[in-house]
């Protein structure tokens, strides 16, 4: 493979591929080679796609070589590139959740609802814009379905939590969960000498935890030996990822309605939450021997405390 420097060689036949969203190391899409036959799970936006074709071509691997694009769900770090690859590669399908097939082949909704959350400058900068998917090339999946790329199978676990129409996928070869954001963020920053640490993602607009719980604890049960994360990267020692998964869900739910009972505006409750969620996680990084100062924390954590604050509060407010 010619080096490029957003590309990292997994094993296995699995390529992380650093999509350039917001920061490096941040965002992750992922493709996969299998005897000449490639598929993408995750796209980045469509500002960061065309790394993901660079990526193919650097492994000398022509646009017809794609035979799937596979977003986990549809919010547009993950799929916003979706309808741009599969522009580019004549052969490929779309597998996404049958939930979210809808708002790929006819995007406008998803694009407006991001733009509420995001406002129209944000969404022009960081995502560029979305390409509608043709109808007859998007193929819904469902629990336990199982598809085939040149015999290396992949299945299909409907996990959601995060987003409805979130799905995770199995790699049979490498015994590891493509799994969105279903299994939270883990950033290379925040390594130590103990490994990763990971937290959950609430973002808007359907966090629901007990479904949530439910997902991880299915992935789990998998005994699975890695997790590839789009927020970022592989990462190993599942087992004790899983129990600070749960662990954090529980402070942050308990967080959240502690909060909501003391009542006060939308825009205290916003910045209680988010106080709140700093404190959790700074916490938890010190316990895991994490030397960053909270100033460090609240940088490298900034955008994801204030959407999970949002999504928070919805979840909230729908309880």
């Amino acid at each position: 493979m010619a080096p490029l420097p957003f590309v990292v060689d997994l094993g296995g036949g699995v390529f992380a591929v650093d999509t350039g969203f917001h920061r490096d190391r941040f965002d992750a899409a992922y493709l996969l080679v299998q005897d000449g036959r490639a598929a993408f799970v995750d796209t980045g936006t469509q500002i960061g796609a065309p790394r993901l074709m660079a990526a193919l071509a650097a492994l000398g691997l022509a646009p017809a070589a794609v035979d799937y694009v596979i977003p986990t769900h549809v919010h547009l770090d993950h799929a916003g590139g979706a309808g741009w690859l599969m522009q580019q590669c004549p052969q490929a399908t779309l597998l996404v959740h049958a939930r979210g097939a809808r708002h790929l082949i006819d995007p406008k909704a998803l694009w407006m609802g991001a733009t509420a959350v995001y406002g129209a400058e944000e969404m022009t900068r960081s995502y560029g814009g979305i390409v509608p998917v043709p109808a007859e090339r998007v193929c819904a999946t469902e629990e336990g379905m199982e598809v085939s790329l040149a015999g290396r199978r992949l299945r299909f676990a409907d996990t959601p939590g995060h987003a409805r129409h979130h799905h995770c996928v199995w790699d049979e070869v490498t015994r590891g969960w493509f799994t969105g954001d279903t299994f939270g963020l883990s950033y290379r920053e925040f390594d130590t000498g103990r490994g990763p640490w990971i937290v959950p993602t609430t973002t808007p607009v359907q966090f629901e935890p007990d479904e949530l719980r439910l997902s991880v604890e299915r992935l789990m049960a998998a005994q699975p030996d890695c997790l590839y994360l789009t927020h970022f990267g592989r990462v190993t020692g599942v087992s004790r990822l899983g129990a600070q998964f749960l662990a954090l869900l529980d402070e942050m739910v308990a967080l959240g309605r502690t909060i909501h009972r003391q009542a006060g505006t939308a825009t205290a409750r916003h910045e209680a939450l988010k106080a709140g969620l700093l404190g959790i996680f700074a916490d938890s990084l010190a316990a895991h021997g994490c030397t960053l100062g909270r100033a460090e924390v609240a940088e490298l954590l900034a955008i994801d405390i204030e959407l999970d604050a949002q999504g928070m509060a919805i979840w909230l407010d729908r309880r």
